[in-house]
Formats: structure tokens, C-alpha cells, sequence
């Protein structure tokens, strides 16, 4: 069982400024309460107990609403005292953490991955890392990832306007916390770019396909269609 997860929660939110100007964007309200709670939520009713927040811009707003602990989970925070890109931050954050093998999320997205099918998935397939990947239509705001028929990923597209159905990179990933040690990288790089799009080819990073629901703030539209999909979510 895995039961560890970080949360890449350290982003500038730069478009997301014009609706959010004074908190991180993972604390952007959602209908009273902050977007990181409603991905907390979902990851203690999967059966997560710890989480890692990789913090850094006004990190102490998010510090001091969820202090140590959130319903059943235990929080702790990596902090970034200056950008590390999306790879340093989680590079930094993977030494707070005990497990062998544990989930990394995007603060700004909740992606309802079953995440133990996921384990299974990643098992069965000795993944060096798995991919949560949502299908979508008619999207320029992601770029698309491409996986063969053992779902290994085998490229990933840069942003376009097709009108075709794609898989994106839904932002849930299940790794090992010594994945970096495999290649040479910077102490500042970005996850996404310098990892993922680099090295899928020469180490065995594979796509989990799940149709869970899934919503990214990241942009103006986005988070007011949160307020109202989210506006059925129990707590």
C-alpha cells in the first residue's frame, strides 16, 4: 500500500492573478473554502495518511491554515526559499518524505484518479513512473502525450488547436523518491519539461488512462467553472 503523496503547491498562479491577487493559487476559494482542501479531501478518502506541500510563493498563507495535520492526514512542508522550478521543488520535497514509491500531485488541479488501480497499474507494468492521463476534447491549453498499445508513453506534443480527442498529462504521478538520482539535472528545472519530455524515452514512464473527473484553475474560465462543479463536493 502506498499512503504518501506531495503536492506541488509552490506556483506563481501569473494567470490566474486577475481572480486571485493575494494568496497562492492552491488557496484560491472555491465556495468558502481554498482549492487545496478539496484536493486534501480527495486524497485522505483514497487512503492517503501523509502529504508533503512543496510551498514557496506566500507559502505562509497556506502554512497557517492547515498547520500539521487535516482531517486524517499529516502535513508537512518543503519550502522553497527561492523558484526551483517545478523539478527542484519536488526534488527538495522528496526528502521529507519515507516512502519508496509515492503520488505526486499539481496544487492547482484535482484529478479524481482511483489511485490504487493506479498502484496495481504501475506493478504490473515496472514503471519507473506512471502518468495519470485524462482524455479530452477540442483543448489548446495542454499539450498531448502518446502512449503505444502496452501503454508505455512513447512522445509527448507540444500545445495545438486540433479538434481531436487527445490525452493530456493530468498532473498525478506515482514514482519512486530516488528518480532523480537515475540522471544529471540542475538544482532549478522543470519537472514537466527537463524531466518528463526528456528522459521518457530512456527510462520506462508509463500512461494511466482514467476518466475520473478533472478540473484545472489555472486560468480565469477554469476557476469559475470550478465554483460550480465543486459546489456538489462533500465533505
Amino acid at each position: 500500500m502506498i499512503n504518501e503523496a506531495v503536492i506541488l503547491a509552490g506556483g506563481l498562479g501569473t494567470r490566474l492573478r486577475s481572480v486571485v491577487s493575494t494568496k497562492p493559487k492552491p488557496m484560491a476559494d472555491i465556495n468558502g473554502r481554498p482549492f487545496l482542501e478539496y484536493v486534501l479531501h480527495y486524497l485522505e478518502k483514497q487512503g492517503i495518511t501523509k502529504v508533503v506541500l512543496a510551498v514557496g510563493y506566500m507559502y505562509e498563507t497556506i502554512v497557517n491554515h492547515f498547520s500539521r495535520t487535516y482531517k486524517g492526514l499529516e502535513v508537512s512542508y518543503s519550502i522553497e526559499e527561492e523558484p526551483l522550478g517545478t523539478g527542484g521543488a519536488l526534488r527538495k520535497a522528496l526528502t521529507y518524505t519515507d516512502s519508496t514509491n509515492l503520488y505526486v500531485l499539481n496544487g492547482d488541479t484535482l484529478f479524481m484518479v482511483d489511485l490504487k488501480k493506479m498502484r496495481d497499474f504501475h506493478v504490473s507494468k515496472n514503471s519507473v513512473l506512471t502518468v495519470a492521463l485524462k482524455r479530452i476534447e477540442k483543448s489548446n491549453r495542454y499539450g498531448s502525450v502518446t502512449i503505444n498499445e502496452g501503454q508505455k508513453i512513447v512522445s509527448f506534443q507540444e500545445k495545438s488547436s486540433s479538434s481531436t480527442t487527445q490525452l493530456i498529462n493530468g498532473g498525478v504521478y506515482l514514482l519512486s523518491r530516488n528518480i532523480f538520482e537515475k540522471v544529471e539535472l540542475p538544482e532549478k528545472f522543470s519537472f514537466e519539461k527537463d524531466f518528463l519530455e526528456r528522459y521518457y524515452d530512456q527510462l520506462d514512464f508509463y500512461g494511466f488512462v482514467s476518466e475520473g473527473y478533472f478540473i484545472d484553475i489555472g486560468v480565469p474560465e477554469d476557476y469559475e467553472r470550478a465554483q460550480q462543479e465543486l459546489s456538489r463536493f462533500q465533505f
